[in-house]
């Protein structure tokens, strides 16, 4: 006796996603609301959100990092100056894009701000290999100095 084992039919957004994708807003925007493929739809808009916030996290994280690194790295601010100012400032514009297109994550931010910070200070500690006293247990900045473009912690 042989089992047949049901296989799923294997959906468009199997097949093709960026056709998928196509024919989802073609769909949307002809109203055409019994076509649009509802499951996948939800997914990829929760995926979406997740993503972002994701993103804001580390971002911030390595945004925290440069800071420390800036504000506690003496061996190697002055070949590296520069290069971390940069990066931090594209931190800090890509965290600002992020906000402007969803100012809610503004919220997340104030929720993930000082664990991003505790991330930073650990992935510095084990990086530079320096005592945890090195770098403060507490946030070097606020929010705001912290996307601030012409805040730069105070050299130690």
């Amino acid at each position: 006796m042989t089992v047949e084992i049901n296989k799923s039919v294997e959906t468009l957004y199997d097949k093709d996603y960026s056709l998928w994708l196509e024919e989802t807003i073609k769909q949307l925007r002809l109203k055409e609301f019994s076509e649009v493929d509802l499951e996948n739809l939800i997914e990829e808009l929760e995926s979406m959100g997740r993503s972002d916030k994701r993103t804001l996290k580390s971002l911030l994280t390595r945004l925290f990092e440069h800071l420390l690194k800036i504000g506690y790295l003496d061996s190697e601010r002055e070949y590296n100056t520069n290069k971390w100012k940069v990066e931090i400032r594209t931190f800090r514009q890509q965290i600002a894009d992020l906000l402007n297109d969803s100012p809610n994550l503004k919220n997340y931010l104030e929720s993930i701000f000082e664990e991003c910070y505790n991330r930073a200070r650990k992935n510095m500690i084990d990086l530079t290999g320096l005592s945890s006293q090195v770098f403060p247990d507490t946030p070097i900045s606020n929010i705001q100095e912290t996307l601030d473009e012409n805040w730069l912690p105070t050299l130690k």
